[in-house]
């Protein structure tokens, strides 16, 4: 590990920038400008303007002339170091050879933070951030001297809006590996966030979709905003909701609530992400520094046992609570949970149901209830928009993965990706969403009656030539 020693550079600096307090630190070394948060202040870095292989740092109080000085400067390529300062301990994306750094892993005290830095794509996951934060959170796991796990989005918008799908589409049609290596990394991923033996906080301030969720719900706890919005639209693409969906969906707390996420892409907001539990405590965003704060700063000396954990586990408990709240909002989908049980229930006398039972009971009961009869025929408009055959390999999915354990949840999930990724309606419903955005995706099979079961039945087979997903 490089440390960065508190020495002036002989080569750039000049005694009115040391008089003022604004020392540079000699590292043989450059780095993109970056702004990265810290407890109770900003760090900026980036190449001195004087000397290109100058790593200079800054704080807020100092940022002006940080900022200015990089203005200045242009051309540089970020480079491979780790460095110190202030107790932070920054480590750059090796893999990632890109001017910009699309994940910020840092080391604050005894605390790891992922921090996803994609904002303008709303923090969309690819496979070269995944390549970046899976080692590093493995060894994180393994390090005595880490205790807790935060991850994060930058920007205001979104936590992460989901994965690259347009990526993998374009590397399925040229048959290239990243149709494969993207899901199976992903999933080992997530894998990892669901098994990791230290606590994981998520930090949901924005929108929180698929691949998005992967990188969260799978942790102990995932912290909701009023600026939360979360979803699993992969119908409408021609996809299903992946990333452990078939695991934690039918597992959540309200009965059918799973399958009506999964099947119709309903976004929950704010509370509503909490109530549904897919979140487990609710902050207002304009607290959420401060929390990230509190818990960046708890430390703890060495992590050894299952008890060293419980104390760590307590402690983020106490913090999480100091913090959460429950604000007098009425709930937009609480009104709708006895309707949603009554619809979308993934078993009907231990018997698994049909797409097809899901939509005569939607109308039965709009028909039967005139005050919900508005709510029934929405949802009956959208399902007969998305994919015929997501819809039934998703409600099958959601069954079998009631019974699966979370690693053979992730198994199935694979088998399923690889079937999607080299079918019809994945790569068309990415066209008709994402690329022509003409939203008028032409599926095939374009009705639920042509979907047949054994088609459903084979997207849950092996592939020839494709390995099975392991962790």
């Amino acid at each position: 590990m490089l440390a960065v020693a508190a020495e002036a550079c002989p080569k750039c600096v000049v005694n009115q920038s040391q008089a003022s307090g604004r020392p540079c630190f000699g590292v043989k070394s450059t780095f993109e400008h970056r702004g990265v948060r810290t407890p109770g202040s900003r760090v900026e870095y980036g190449v001195c303007s004087r000397e290109p292989t100058c790593l200079y740092i800054r704080l807020d109080s100092r940022a002006y002339f940080a900022l200015y000085c990089v203005r200045m400067f242009s051309g540089f390529s970020p480079s491979h170091a780790i460095f110190r300062f202030t107790g932070l301990r920054l480590i750059p994306n090796v893999r990632n050879s890109s001017q910009d750094s699309s994940v910020i892993l840092t080391e604050f005290k005894s605390c790891g933070i992922i921090t996803l830095n994609r904002p303008k794509v709303l923090n969309s996951l690819n496979l070269p951030m995944i390549r970046c934060i899976y080692p590093r959170l493995k060894k994180w796991n393994e390090s005595a001297s880490i205790s807790h796990v935060i991850i994060e989005g930058t920007g205001t918008k979104a936590f992460c809006a989901g994965g690259d799908v347009r990526a993998v589409v374009d590397a399925a049609k040229a048959k290239d590996a990243l149709a494969q290596s993207f899901f199976r990394e992903e999933y080992q991923l997530n894998h990892l966030i669901g098994t990791l033996s230290k606590p994981f906080i998520a930090l949901l301030d924005g929108i929180t979709m698929g691949g998005g969720v992967g990188l969260s719900v799978h942790g102990k706890y995932r912290v909701a905003t009023e600026n939360t919005v979360f979803a699993m639209p992969e119908t409408a693409l021609g996809l299903f909701p992946d990333v452990g969906g078939g695991y934690f969906l039918p597992r959540l707390k309200h009965p059918g609530l799973g399958a009506f996420l999964a099947l119709t892409g309903q976004r929950l907001h704010g509370l509503d992400v909490v109530w549904t539990g897919v979140a487990t405590h609710y902050t207002p965003s304009d607290q959420l520094e401060t929390l990230r704060e509190d818990l960046c700063n708890l430390a703890f000396a060495s992590i050894q046992n299952n008890l060293d954990v419980e104390k760590v586990d307590t402690a983020i408990t106490q913090q999480l609570k100091r913090f959460n709240q429950t604000p007098s909002i009425p709930q937009s989908i609480g009104p709708h949970l006895n309707s949603i049980a009554e619809v979308f229930a993934l078993f009907e006398s231990h018997k698994p149901v049909t797409v097809e039972d899901i939509l005569r009971k939607l109308e039965a009961y709009g028909s039967a209830h005139a005050d919900n009869r508005s709510w029934a025929d929405n949802y009956l408009k959208l399902l007969s928009r998305v994919s015929p055959t997501s819809l039934k390999v998703t409600l099958r999915q959601l069954q079998e993965g009631s019974k699966l354990s979370f690693t053979d949840n992730f198994k199935m999930e694979f088998r399923l990706s690889q079937h999607f990724v080299r079918g019809h309606d994945f790569p068309e419903g990415v066209r008709a969403i994402l690329i022509d955005k003409d939203n008028k995706p032409k599926w095939n099979p374009s009705t639920l009656s042509a979907v047949t079961q054994e088609l459903v039945d084979s997207y849950f087979s092996a592939i020839p030539g494709i390995v099975d997903w392991t962790p």
